[in-house]
């Protein structure tokens, strides 16, 4: 029973952050505008995110289902191992995909990537001293650009985005299975939108800092 609890409580964690994604998303997209107008309205999106406060409530249940997320995973891994049921000790190995027997290596890079990325940008908006833009605002735009300009960080960014592409990919499967919706006659429509999800932000993701590099490559 503990087992199934910790099952649905992950599912139902990683979907809520499947649905963060897509704003999350939408909203790094405006760093595709012109410069001097991503400026602006990034940084006026950013203000309202951390100004609003339904937002923040949204933000803490965001903040305790990565964590929560993450713990699960872990729970579930060990569990797992201790009682032999691994892909890696059972016969479902031959048959399932890498990403789903690595499941553990693309969580922990994802997790690694993550404290990067508070830190980067988050941490330093929240606490740091940025400049401010011609409205006011606190100039995260030109943090984020200034961050993409380093390469290094570019390929680790994309190398996460890969990762989350694969983590999307298996952890889309399991929360429906795990919720009983995945039903054989809409498999193959359920198994399209799976994979068009994960690409859609993974590459999404990674096409940005590509993007804000070679954009202001010298």
């Amino acid at each position: 029973m503990q087992s199934l609890t910790r099952k649905i409580l992950m599912c139902l964690t990683g979907l809520f952050l499947c649905f963060f994604l897509i704003i999350h998303l939408l909203g790094n997209l405006q760093l595709f505008l012109p410069a001097k107008t991503a400026q602006l309205q990034f940084n006026a999106y950013s203000h309202f995110l951390s100004g609003n406060l339904f937002i923040k409530m949204v933000s803490y249940v965001l903040y305790a289902s990565i964590i929560l997320h993450a713990l699960y995973a872990l729970v579930i891994t060990m569990k797992n191992k201790q009682s032999g049921g691994s892909y890696k000790t059972d016969n479902r190995g031959r048959a399932s995909k890498w990403y789903s027997r690595n499941m553990g290596m693309l969580g922990t890079v994802l997790l690694v990537f993550l404290i990067i990325h508070f830190k980067n940008f988050w941490y330093e908006y929240k606490f740091g001293v940025l400049p401010m833009d011609a409205n006011g605002n606190k100039d995260l735009y030109t943090l984020v650009v200034t961050t993409y300009q380093e390469g290094w960080y570019v390929v680790i960014y994309v190398i996460a985005m890969i990762a989350l592409g694969y983590h999307l990919l298996h952890g889309f499967f399991s929360a429906i299975r795990t919720l009983g919706v995945f039903h054989p006659k809409f498999v193959r429509w359920i198994r399209y939108f799976g994979i068009g999800y994960s690409l859609m932000i993974s590459l999404g993701f990674a096409i940005i800092p590509v993007y804000v590099y070679f954009l202001n490559a010298k």
